[in-house]
């Protein structure tokens, strides 16, 4: 059976960090204007304050999976040996990665009841995980898998098709897109 590792933020789970920073600021942030993979540097003088506040705030409360994230990954996972690889360490504030593991963990195990939290696995450095097929939104952790699929997000559209094709990626904009890519035969 062939192994799939999916990440979780800007995935499974998207926007919770936007609208985080968007009630802190007091109004909408266009992410066409963001060239940076960490939404928080968009605060400049004000981050270290935002993730101080940060620190006492389960971001996971609150937070609904992606649109067709829990169909097609429960109809993915009858199929494959699907795994769930997340970051759990805030750059800025690594004592805090306890506490965000504990979140993600609970979000994770409550949300995607089919699988067993032995499919959760948290690291910060995904090179180390070995699967066939991987999908998330930062193309570098797309290293080392067969298939590789890059989950459209806002820091990611602007890699162009042509570096797509060199390293032999698959786009994929939404759920039913991956669905299409790993499900077509049945």
């Amino acid at each position: 059976m062939k192994t799939i590792m999916v990440d979780m933020d800007d995935v499974i789970v998207c926007g919770l960090f936007q609208k985080l920073i968007e009630d802190y600021l007091g109004y909408s942030i266009s992410l066409n204007d963001n060239v940076s993979f960490y939404l928080q540097d968009l605060l400049r003088e004000k981050k270290e304050d935002f993730l101080y506040k940060l620190k006492n705030i389960n971001i996971y409360d609150n937070a609904n999976l992606v649109e067709n994230a829990y169909d097609v990954l429960k109809r993915i996972n009858e199929k494959y040996k699907v795994y769930i690889v997340t970051d759990y360490i805030w750059r800025e504030i690594p004592d805090y990665a306890g506490i965000n593991l504990k979140n993600k963990f609970d979000f994770l195990y409550r949300e995607l009841d089919f699988l067993t939290p032995d499919r959760f696995v948290f690291s910060a450095d995904k090179s180390i995980i070995n699967c066939d097929i991987k999908i998330d939104d930062k193309l570098s952790n797309l290293i080392g898998a067969s298939t590789k699929l890059l989950f459209t997000a806002y820091h990611n559209k602007s890699i162009p098709k042509e570096e797509l094709i060199n390293n032999n990626v698959i786009r994929v904009n939404n759920w039913k897109d991956i669905e299409k890519v790993l499900l077509e035969d049945e």
